[in-house]
């Protein structure tokens, strides 16, 4: 495949990545939650980033197996979480390759393990500078498709993404359960509220319980949110397969994604595909990234 990828080229990929979306997510709703053997992988420092069950491996097999087929003839890397160490030969390839596939196969594990919703399966392709050129993100328990290919927009179930208008009383914010625990949530927290304020509204209101995926792609369901990932020393924060997809999708879907001091996030780092070094930040519009961006560091 040639080192630029034409239009077409990023739709017929894009097309086998939601096939295998939808083909993984739909397997994972038909399985047993009752019977599901939990296990803990070395991934981080918080619960929801190192359980880990059958269900995640099957899921990146059938993925990896549908990619394949178009992957392999083009030489394009796989990434996915459940199978690719930093020290992998896949890891390793998407150095030296224009295009990798970076998959989380089960994203949401905890939400999913303890039946609740908050789960998706997440697909996208990165070039090599670390830019997401496809994002494929779904949700098998609502039954909801995002996609997008940088340059074509985002879509929803197949029609053009449309963002929400309606006027908000509170800043939503979308936060994992670790939040809490972090040495600057307080100072956090006196930003967000000085954001809402600034915008006009009454306070802000917390959600957790879903997966990094889920976060990003409710807000962009929402007029006024944000979703962030603080950083930290200890490795964590999520890695490149939890944010790839999405940012593609917010990039399309004209949201804000950044790391926490508003640069593009590295998702193709030598070093380590978590993202405690920098932060996540995704937001519903520019106006709130920005005001929260000076509240943190002011």
């Amino acid at each position: 495949m040639n080192s630029s990828l034409s239009p077409k080229q990023l739709q017929t990929l894009c097309g086998v990545a939601i096939q295998a979306a939808q083909e993984a997510g739909e397997w994972i709703e038909k399985v047993d939650r009752d019977t599901l053997q939990r296990n803990y992988k070395d991934a981080g420092n918080s619960k929801a980033s190192q359980i880990v069950t059958e269900v995640d491996v099957q899921s990146e097999n059938l993925i990896r197996q549908r990619l394949d087929e178009i992957s392999e003839p083009a030489g394009i890397p796989f990434i996915g979480e459940e199978s690719s160490s930093l020290a992998s030969a896949d890891a390793q390839k998407r150095f030296n390759t224009p295009y990798f596939w970076c998959v989380d196969p089960l994203d949401g594990t905890l939400p999913f393990s303890e039946g609740r919703a908050g789960y998706a399966v997440s697909i996208s392709l990165v070039a090599q500078s670390g830019q997401a050129l496809i994002g494929v993100v779904y949700d098998p328990a609502h039954r909801v498709l995002y996609h997008a290919v940088v340059g074509q927009g985002c879509y929803r179930n197949s029609a053009p993404f449309s963002r929400a208008t309606t006027p908000a009383h509170s800043l939503q914010v979308y936060a994992d359960a670790s939040f809490k625990a972090h040495q600057r949530y307080e100072l956090a927290v006196t930003a967000l509220q000085r954001c809402a304020r600034d915008l006009g509204m009454d306070g802000v209101t917390f959600s957790y319980g879903s997966g990094a995926v889920k976060n990003a792609c409710q807000v962009l369901e929402s007029s006024q949110s944000c979703y962030l990932k603080l950083p930290k020393k200890q490795d964590g924060g999520g890695s490149i397969w939890d944010y790839a997809a999405t940012t593609c999708l917010a990039q399309e879907a004209g949201a804000w994604v950044s790391n926490i001091n508003g640069k593009a996030l590295a998702l193709n780092r030598r070093d380590s595909t978590f993202m405690n070094h920098e932060g996540v930040l995704f937001a519903s519009n520019s106006q709130i990234a920005n005001l929260l961006l000076d509240s943190l560091w002011s």
